[in-house]
């Protein structure tokens, strides 16, 4: 279950986390971070890690627009 709700987290910051990687538009990602952490706890505390990688991964991707765009020093 908790794998479930890790994949659904991960899912809604991935829609907000890509149309932020447009510019002026780096807020969303600032939006999706709290999201992708309760992904990444719910994954944590499942059984199975595949929920938490790809909520890893969309927070690398996240972290990486940041950086890029000086929101992450």
């Amino acid at each position: 279950m908790f794998n479930l709700l890790a994949w659904l987290f991960g899912l809604i910051s991935l829609d907000i986390v890509i149309p932020a990687t447009i510019p002026f538009l780096g807020w969303g990602n600032w939006l999706a971070l709290p999201l992708i952490i309760i992904g990444v706890i719910f994954g944590a505390l499942s059984s199975s890690t595949s929920g938490r990688n790809f909520c890893l991964i969309v927070l690398f991707v996240a972290a990486v627009r940041l950086s890029i765009g000086g929101g992450i020093f």
